[in-house]
C-alpha cells in the first residue's frame, strides 16, 4: 500500500477521475463512430466530447506524474507506461488529423476507444 501522507485527497482524485477519463473517452470514441457512418450527424458538436475526454485523460496522466514525483507513491511500472502512452497517442492523434481528412471522425472514434482500454489495462495494473 502506497504511503500518501500529504498526498491522499490527491490520490483518491486520481482513483475516481481514472473512470471518468475512461467513460468519457468511451462516449467521446461512440459518438465519433456512429457519426462516421451517418454523416448528416456530423457538426462541431461532436468535437466537444472528444477534446474533453482526451483533456480528462491528459488530467489524469498529469496527476499522476505529481504523485510520483511526490515520492510519496510508488506506482507498478506497467501502470505508469499505460499512461504514458495514452499521453502520447493523444499527440500522435492530433499530429495525424490534417492526414485523416475524410476518415477523421473514424480515426479519433477508434483513438477514443484505445484510450480507453489503456485507462482499463492501467488501472487492472495497479490492482
Amino acid at each position: 500500500m502506497p504511503t500518501l501522507a500529504g498526498l491522499a485527497w490527491l490520490y483518491d482524485v486520481h482513483v475516481v477521475w481514472a473512470y471518468v477519463a475512461i467513460a468519457a473517452n468511451a462516449v467521446a470514441g461512440l459518438i465519433l463512430l456512429v457519426t462516421w457512418r451517418v454523416p448528416r450527424w456530423r457538426g462541431r458538436w461532436m468535437w466537444v466530447p472528444t477534446v474533453g475526454a482526451q483533456a480528462a485523460m491528459m488530467l489524469q496522466v498529469v496527476i499522476g506524474v505529481v504523485l510520483v514525483a511526490s515520492d510519496q507513491y510508488v506506482a507498478p511500472r506497467f501502470h505508469m507506461f499505460y499512461g504514458f502512452v495514452a499521453f502520447l497517442t493523444v499527440g500522435i492523434a492530433y499530429s495525424y488529423r490534417r492526414q485523416m481528412r475524410g476518415r477523421r471522425e473514424l480515426f479519433y472514434g477508434l483513438v477514443g476507444l484505445f484510450i480507453m482500454g489503456l485507462g482499463i489495462r492501467a488501472i487492472l495494473q495497479a490492482g
